[in-house]
């Protein structure tokens, strides 16, 4: 997609939307744009950390912007890519009305399920047996038939008016709900065997993707397009990865697969109307058979596969393919029948399973989930690793830059780039020897353009030293008197990021019991936006909770002033992928505690306590109540991976410090 003429320098387009947005230039801003755009032109990999507050999706749209090629930006999260394409993209376009020349057209592409289906809503669901019903017509009257007409109606008020039908934009309603109007990317017919392919929403993102220079999508989608090889996503030559602290992570999730016993019989159900020998009874026994030995196994991570599951898996596996053999072949000119291909794919994605899994490759980690209250056992299928998928599939291919506010842990991007597979370990261990890597040198940088928070000013890292280190039964009367203490010389005003749910419970209630004149919310005792919107609203509030609240709430202001974080989030020990992922790098020579755990709860530490400090006008403390943070071997890299906050062990002093911010946010 090439430019008509020479481009503005980055720089001066910059300054053009800043001004135009009323905003000021931020040097770490011009730094970041001048490198992602000297990226994209020298074909070289960047790591750019940015801190909050820097105005990172400005340096990255405009060299994007600029580019020659068509450019993909993607999030990790949902509300990120809202900001995206409800704010930032549209006011920048906005401020770039008189750059003629300048391409600005951008899509947004999801994953299929995101958009309703027309085929679905107009000739029905497949049943177990595989025949398209009407949901609404068979449970008239109900709650969930209301709400699917609903949302029937909606889709068609927006192919009419030639909407999206995302589901963002669809009226309220549970996954299951949204389920009757939609379909993922195995059952859908495609648009050429659709007779509403010309008004398919998510066909039509897709053309509509074709014609733009900025494509934003998600980090899902993007690892499903560029490292499984699916094609996804219009060609681009560029893409920007932001929130890319998320990657491994979501790249690893893209790539699990999971199997139940349940899943085999359901494919079993909806085969027996289409295939007419006894192939479909056969692959209902081999459930049955996996049901059986799933039963027997013990659960957890297995270094080797128990003869009865492998053997189950064996038979679901030739099961499956027995039954895909017995499907008939749609004659030439024959329509097929959405049920049929829905139900086929059912069974081939078992089949697929089934054969990932009883080969228990050196590559992936095979574990098996206990069944608990209405969830069936499962049986879980995941890369051990995925940097050698990106290295080869996606940075070989393309020039990305990686932009986060966390990327340098430890003080440096050594521990990220080696994740991504930018930087290899310079020798690995083969039995007795060692011998060096040969992989190809791939360019990259990295760079850290700062914060324009002044956090030794701002804020202060407290590390309860003089409690005991943290116990396998939760919290003790220590750390609930020093939660309680530090709450109180707040007066509210505090977020507390928990370990594990029962730890953010058994806070809330000592808490409630101790400080009554507090309002005390733990999560769960409502929907997080409204809790978090109680949060907001009521200086005088408590917030505990769990995983979602140290990477999603975003409250700045005296609301929160006190952040609490009851222990250094190191992965659960029986985690299966991350044991496999410490013994493989150990095995290999490495050090696994570091490069996996230690890894790993640095970023979870650095994002919880980027909660407290989100504009300059923000003061507070961060309150670690875990000593190993100030005694262990490993705290300094720890440490290092955090905002540079004044640091302290004095719990007098910060208890002061707590009651002077909240008698001046009171005045």
């Amino acid at each position: 997609m090439p430019k008509t003429s020479a481009p503005t320098p980055v720089r001066e387009l910059l300054a053009t939307a800043v001004a135009a947005l009323g905003g000021s230039e931020r040097e770490g801003q011009v730094r970041m744009a001048e490198a992602v755009a000297e990226a994209f032109d020298g074909e070289e990999h960047l790591l750019v950390q940015a801190g909050t507050g820097t105005g990172k999706s400005l340096a990255y749209l405009i060299p994007a912007l600029l580019h020659e090629q068509r450019v993909v930006v993607a999030t990790a999260t949902l509300a990120l890519q809202h900001q995206l394409v409800e704010r930032d993209i549209p006011r920048l376009v906005g401020a770039l009305t008189e750059e003629k020349e300048l391409d600005t057209s951008y899509a947004v592409l999801k994953g299929r399920s995101n958009y309703a289906c027309l085929h679905r809503i107009r000739e029905g669901v497949p049943d177990d047996q595989g025949t398209l019903v009407d949901v609404p017509a068979e449970g008239a009257g109900s709650p969930m038939a209301r709400k699917v007409l609903e949302l029937r109606e909606w889709a068609e008020k927006e192919a009419g008016g030639v909407g999206s039908g995302e589901r963002d934009n669809a009226p309220r309603h549970t996954d299951r709900e949204w389920r009757q109007v939609s379909v993922t990317h195995r059952d859908c017919l495609g648009a050429a065997k659709c007779p509403f392919g010309q008004e398919c929403f998510a066909e039509l993102a897709k053309e509509k993707a074709q014609r733009s220079q900025l494509i934003i999508t998600n980090h899902s989608l993007l690892a499903i397009d560029a490292i499984e090889g699916i094609p996804m996503i219009p060609d681009y030559d560029a893409v920007v990865i932001d929130e890319a602290h998320e990657l491994v992570a979501r790249v690893t999730q893209a790539a699990t697969d999971e199997l139940t016993a349940p899943d085999v019989e359901r494919a079993a159900r909806r085969s027996q109307r289409h295939v007419e020998g006894g192939e479909a009874d056969d692959l209902a026994d081999a459930g049955d058979v996996l049901r059986a030995a799933m039963a027997e196994a013990t659960a957890g991570r297995f270094e080797t596969l128990p003869a009865d599951l492998h053997d189950a898996l064996v038979l679901v596996r030739d099961a499956a393919r027995a039954c895909l053999s017995a499907y008939p072949k749609p004659q030439p000119g024959q329509n097929t029948d959405a049920g049929f291909q829905q139900a086929k794919g059912t069974v081939q994605e078992i089949f697929q399973i089934a054969e990932r899994m009883a080969a228990h490759s050196e590559a992936d980690v095979l574990w098996l989930n206990e069944a608990r209250e209405r969830i069936p056992a499962r049986l879980c299928v995941a890369p051990l690793q995925v940097w050698a998928q990106m290295r080869t599939r996606l940075l070989t291919e393309k020039t990305v830059v990686f932009a986060s506010a966390t990327l340098m842990l430890g003080g440096d991007f050594g521990s990220v780039a080696t994740s991504l597979g930018l930087k290899l370990a310079e020798r690995v261990t083969e039995g007795d020897k060692s011998l060096e890597r040969t992989e190809e040198v791939l360019p990259w940088r990295g760079l850290d353009v700062g914060s324009p928070f002044d956090y030794g000013q701002q804020g202060i890292l407290y590390v309860a030293r003089h409690l005991p280190p943290p116990g396998r039964d939760g919290l003790g009367p220590a750390q609930l008197d020093e939660i309680a203490e530090l709450v109180d010389a707040a007066d509210g005003r505090a977020l507390g990021l928990f370990s594990s749910r029962r730890a953010a419970e058994a806070a809330a209630e000592a808490v409630r019991e101790r400080l009554p004149h507090l309002t005390t919310l733990a999560q769960g005792d409502a929907q997080l936006p409204e809790l978090a919107a109680q949060f907001v609203a009521d200086p005088h509030t408590v917030l505990f909770g769990t995983l979602s609240l140290w990477q999603g709430l975003d409250v700045p202001g005296d609301t929160c002033q006190l952040v609490l974080i009851d222990r250094i989030p190191f992965p659960r020990p029986d985690d299966p992928l991350i044991s496999a992922r410490q013994r493989a790098i150990d095995k290999a020579g490495g050090n696994g505690f570091m490069q996996v755990a230690a890894t790993h709860a640095a970023l979870l530490l650095a994002q919880g306590a980027g909660r407290l400090i989100r504009t300059t006008s923000d003061r507070g403390v961060v309150a670690i109540l875990d000593p190993r943070l100030a005694t262990a071997r490993y705290g300094n890299f720890l440490k290092a991976s955090l905002p540079r906050m004044w640091p302290t062990t004095d719990p007098q002093l910060v208890r002061q410090a707590l009651a002077r911010l909240s008698a001046a946010a009171s005045e």
